[in-house]
């Protein structure tokens, strides 16, 4: 149980963390002190819901059928390596964001459908939640399978709400380019991490 709760939180944190645009507007919108509560809570409950169709419905659909779950876990770590790569090759070219606070702050109602824009029209967000943390679920039995699934949502929530509130602190950190670049790099050492751990059973079978 603990252990599931701590993976879920770990690969959680490492896929969200990633640099693109949600979290850049979500960044920009903290900076600008612009409705944070209501676009932090609103990006933790699409995370929330995506990963819980993820664990729940595609979980037990991969364990139904062995041989998509050995897929999947080839096809996970194959996109967790992509992932990673692309988090290196980032880290060598960082842009800073535009973080201009001079600009009227936008209405509550552009702000909410902007974040569900920029949250649902990003394929990446079906690509980590559901298929991804879907199928690195499947490693735990059901239990631990909510768990997992717990503690990628409190992940989630964790990050939104820090990343919204904090990074009015945050801002003269996070507008240098290189702050990012250094972030990036924490992400390739983290994917590629996960991605070795997912294929360590087919290692250890292969060398047996």
């Amino acid at each position: 149980m603990a252990v599931a709760f701590v993976q879920g939180m770990g690969i959680g944190a490492s896929l969200i963390m990633a640099v693109g645009a949600q979290n850049a507007f979500v960044l920009k919108q903290g900076i600008k002190r612009n409705h944070s509560m209501p676009i932090a809570m609103l990006c933790s409950l699409i995370d929330a819901i995506m990963i819980t169709a993820g664990v729940m419905g595609m979980g037990q659909l991969i364990m139904n059928f062995p041989a998509l779950a050995h897929a999947a876990s080839f096809g996970g770590a194959a996109f967790l390596f992509w992932y990673g790569f692309n988090a290196l090759r980032a880290s060598f070219k960082p842009q800073a964001i535009d973080t201009d606070s001079s600009k009227a702050a936008d209405s509550l109602k552009k702000a909410v459908l902007t974040t569900l824009a920029i949250s649902l029209l990003n394929p990446h967000l079906y690509l980590d939640t559901v298929v991804l943390l879907g199928s690195i679920s499947t490693q735990f039995h059901a239990d631990d399978r909510a768990w997992f699934g717990a503690g990628a949502v409190l992940a989630s929530f964790v990050w939104f709400f820090t990343l919204s509130y904090g990074s009015r602190y945050l801002a003269p950190v996070f507008t240098n380019p290189k702050a990012w670049a250094y972030l990036d790099r924490f992400i390739f050492v983290t994917m590629w991490a996960i991605a070795f751990a997912i294929l360590s059973p087919y290692i250890k079978m292969l060398f047996s």
